[in-house]
């Protein structure tokens, strides 16, 4: 079979350090070859090179080559192509309008709506011309992603390159993503997939290479590599699946933050809007975890940013220890920015791209609790290399670290706040296995470690929930259940509430039917 990409002995290196060294792999039309491995492994920089894409200052040796046309590129914090101050739909029709160029102008139009049509259903966004006015910051972290797979398929790539397609997202969701892109392959189009979910992986690989520290440490057919792994890293990551962490405590101290009668609403366009959450009342206590889940658009990320003071187009009260917080972040005093603190799925949209890591956490420090910069900057990397983050790491800009890295830095930022209410959205969705149970532990130590302290956490993975103390269920932005976490999981398990509960409001089952 003729293959339609290659990779040859690809090194890169940063500062005189390897990010991948050795890499060498076919693409093959209509094949799906999956590049698995830990945050940091090398994997976004492999599949980037298809595009011919490295980061600043790399020194690459080795060959790329791509002869089968276009390449898409899925990437996986969809906020890095989707421009912030223009409607989702407006490079949907930049596209469609290039490509029905040709045809007389009085039939482009129809032409062109036809397309994006076509692109928004193939993406599992039938509803989504409803959405095409909206700008990237009024949709959900699913929504985003899907909008960024219509644009690849829109333009008709002969390879795609998906980074972490599904992150982010209810496993209904993930499960029309894997039928897509496995419709995709079948149209003859090869399939690059990064991925740390190892669901996805098994339901649409037909090739996995297994990477570790920038080297492929075991590459096999799929059925193989699951069934008799050879490599120990293999086998370590296959048996992280599944497993969350410590459990934090229960939370026994006085409410931090309540809602009372909150309703919030997004604009579609400059007069109509349209409601998105409804909570009559939420309590969180000090030193306890609160899990809120849901499917894609269900409402939870509109819910945090409501909490923290980035979105303030709502009624009712948001409350921190008694007092209403203002709704928009300009009202709120220094005190008060400290002590609820945010810490983004897409942690490298929330990163100056010019400025070292370092620097950029130490600031908070500095602007939220007045610290001396000195001191700062030695807080900072304290808390950095508490989470496993090395001092020559830290000191590179945000775009030289791994998605894992970075989630970790967005972390150690946000804790050097000392913040009341910490709320993480989605924060384990793009992590591997193992990576994701050392944060979740993080997170654990940190409400032992810190009884003032509450935590918010936003997420569609009920194994992840599993790790709170008290579990919030939204569904199409109602609060359709909540209390502690075993009660809600007993529910979500029972043979009876099955199919009406979890697939219903939370989306969580099978990736792959059978």
């Amino acid at each position: 079979m003729n293959t339609v990409a290659e990779v040859t002995d690809l090194r890169v290196e940063i500062d005189s350090r390897p990010i991948v060294d050795g890499i060498s792999f076919q693409v093959r039309p209509g094949k799906v070859t999956a590049l698995v491995g830990a945050s940091g492994s090398g994997k976004t920089t492999t599949g980037l090179a298809l595009l011919g894409e490295y980061p600043a200052g790399a020194r690459v040796t080795g060959d790329v080559r791509v002869s089968g046309g276009l390449v898409g590129y899925i990437p996986q914090h969809p906020g890095a192509v989707l421009n912030p101050a223009r409607q989702v739909g407006a490079l949907l029709r930049d596209i469609a309008r290039d490509q029905v160029r040709s045809l007389p102008r009085p039939e482009r139009r129809a032409a062109a709506r036809t397309r994006i049509l076509h692109a928004l259903s193939a993406a599992q966004l039938p509803d989504g011309e409803a959405l095409l006015r909206r700008c990237p910051h009024q949709l959900s972290g699913g929504q985003q992603q899907r909008f960024v797979l219509a644009q690849a398929l829109l333009l008709g790539a002969r390879v795609v390159v998906a980074d972490e397609p599904t992150t982010g997202q209810d496993v209904l969701t993930k499960r029309r993503i894997v039928d897509q892109l496995a419709a995709v392959a079948r149209q003859g189009i090869a399939v690059v997939l990064l991925s740390h979910d190892l669901d996805v992986v098994r339901a649409l690989a037909d090739e996995v290479l297994v990477m570790r520290r920038g080297r492929v440490v075991e590459a096999a057919p799929a059925e193989q590599l699951w069934l008799a792994p050879r490599h120990p890293w293999t086998a370590e990551l296959l048996a992280a699946e599944g497993k969350t962490g410590d459990s934090p405590p229960a939370g026994e101290g006085h409410a931090a933050l309540q809602v009372r009668d909150l309703t919030a609403r997004h604009r579609d366009g400059a007069r109509s809007t349209t409601e998105a959450v409804s909570i009559p009342e939420l309590t969180l206590r000090a030193g306890e975890c609160l899990a809120v889940v849901g499917r894609s658009g269900s409402g939870k990320t509109t819910l945090a940013r409501c909490l923290a003071g980035l979105h303030r187009d709502y009624a009712g009260d948001v409350l921190l220890d008694g007092t209403p917080l203002p709704r928009s972040l300009r009202g709120r005093t220094r005190e008060q920015l400290a002590a609820v603190q945010y810490v983004f799925q897409d942690a490298k949209a929330a990163f100056d791209e010019h400025r070292p890591v370092l620097d950029q956490v130490a600031r908070t420090a500095v602007r939220l609790r007045g610290a001396d910069p000195r001191v700062a900057l030695t807080e900072a990397l304290d808390t950095l290399t508490s989470l496993g983050l090395t001092e020559a790491l830290v000191r590179r800009r945000p775009g030289q670290l791994s998605g894992g890295e970075l989630q970790r830095t967005a972390l150690a930022r946000a804790l050097l706040a000392r913040p009341r209410v910490l709320i993480c959205d989605e924060i384990t969705s793009g992590l591997d296995t193992v990576t994701r149970r050392s944060i979740l532990n993080t997170l654990a130590g940190l409400l032992r470690d810190r009884p003032e302290l509450a935590l918010v956490l936003i997420t569609h993975d009920l194994d992840a929930a599993a790790a709170a103390a008290r579990i919030a269920v939204l569904e199409a932005g109602e609060l359709i259940e909540q209390g502690p976490a075993q009660q809600v999981l007993d529910l979500a398990h029972s043979p009876v509430n099955y199919s009406s509960f979890r697939t219903r409001c939370v989306g969580q089952g099978p990736v792959w039917p059978g």
